[in-house]
């Protein structure tokens, strides 16, 4: 897909993607037998609005060295990043059905060995920001124009090593550094407020000296907005703090936590392909 325009015509093409890339999701979860549909599917708009209209990447050179980078910080919902490498022709979609397998290139967390168009490994939580900051300092030594796009968890905030990178982007002046906060409510171990009270994300940041941005995470045309806003802030590293739905687009897994790692039953994967198959694909505002 190429890059569009932004108007109606636009967003309305890349919620039919989203809703493309969730049912992806749901049938690679439920053909492995494992896998984590709730945080895959909170962040599918972000995802999709990245990689099929922000970002500058070459399919059929993963390694092109001024590419634009994403890091997924909370590798567990690598799912929806997989299912929007293989539909955006990084690898073939018949690759989709090899999640979690022995020898598979797709793995239970993003590897960038094995994974065509992954460019950071993920597991440990925590870390995507710090990474995120070492790839942007490396793009400005190279003198190349290219953004670092992350995505990190509300509950991952948790781990300190997040806010040394918050810091390290701040004293750096790294302009080019764009974090998406999928602020869903919820982590492994239950609501964010009950296990961290992590709350407020944005004044944390701001303190820091971020930009920063709150949008509905799941309107594609806010997230664009968003992104060419935090762009147009050249010297201030940006977070963007996208309110979210777990496990959203599917009625009967939407807003709470039991969808955080479980695999649909076959009535479930059913009733949740029919809904999708039905339904507007997408939450555009």
């Amino acid at each position: 897909m190429t890059q569009l325009e932004i108007g109606k015509k636009t967003v309305l093409q890349l919620a039919e993607t989203a809703g493309t890339l969730r049912k992806d999701v749901i049938t690679m979860v439920y053909d492995a037998g494992d896998g984590h549909i709730g945080t895959s599917l909170s962040i599918c708009e972000i995802v999709t609005a990245l990689y099929f209209h922000v970002m500058n990447v070459r399919p059929a050179e993963p390694k092109w060295d001024a590419r634009d980078r994403f890091v997924l910080s909370k590798g567990h919902a690598c799912p929806v990043v997989y299912a929007a490498l293989a539909r955006r022709g990084f690898f073939p979609v018949d690759e989709l059905g090899s999640l979690r397998r022995i020898n598979s290139i797709l793995q239970g967390h993003p590897d960038t060995v094995k994974t065509p168009g992954i460019d950071a490994t993920a597991g440990p939580l925590g870390t995507g920001i710090a990474v995120g900051c070492g790839m942007a300092i490396a793009a400005r030594l190279k003198k190349q124009e290219s953004f670092t796009y992350v995505v990190v968890g509300d509950g991952e905030l948790n781990e300190g090593l997040n806010w040394e990178g918050i810091m390290t982007a701040s004293k750096h002046n790294l302009g080019r550094l764009i974090v998406f906060v999928d602020n869903n409510g919820y982590q492994s171990g239950g609501t964010v407020v009950d296990v961290s009270g992590i709350e407020p994300i944005m004044a944390k940041f701001n303190s820091f000296g971020w930009h920063g941005q709150e949008i509905n995470g799941h309107d594609l045309g806010q997230i664009i907005s968003a992104v060419e806003t935090a762009k147009s802030v050249p010297d201030t590293p940006s977070v963007i703090l996208c309110h979210t739905v777990k496990a959203c687009g599917v009625d009967f897994m939407e807003g709470t936590n039991d969808w955080h790692k479980r695999v649909p039953t076959d009535d479930e994967y059913k009733r949740a392909m029919a809904y999708l198959e039905g339904s507007e694909n997408g939450r555009t505002g």
